[in-house]
């Protein structure tokens, strides 16, 4: 049986961290997302999610990453990682990032991933 570690989002970005490692360009980005749905009674909810996006420079399906801007939107095709660091408390922390291998500004179809 094939493995497949394969994520899909299109949302709109919020905070964004570009640093240079290694003389490569990093972009840490967060992408929301929302999925709405009707309530008990017939309203409309929307239940947004954020995600924790990294995303390495200089790929052929990688924009400049100083275009990547918070409230844009954008589609992001990746691999879903967990990451492990110590708090500014000393206390282990883990959290789910998407590494990116595409990142599209415009909307593309969903098809297009390619991983």
């Amino acid at each position: 049986m094939e493995q497949l570690n394969k994520i899909e989002l299109r949302g709109n970005v919020g905070n964004v961290r570009l640093s240079e490692v290694g003389g490569s360009q990093v972009a840490r980005f967060s992408l929301a997302t929302n999925f709405i749905y009707k309530g008990r009674e017939g309203d409309a909810v929307i239940e947004t999610t954020w995600h924790n996006i990294v995303a390495w420079g200089g790929g052929r399906n990688m924009p400049d990453l100083s275009k990547i801007e918070k409230g844009i939107p954008l589609y992001v095709c990746g691999r879903l990682r967990l990451s492990k660091f110590t708090g500014s408390d000393g206390a282990e922390k883990q959290i789910y990032e998407v590494v990116a291998s595409k990142i599209a500004l415009e909307d593309p179809s969903p098809m297009q991933c390619g991983l």
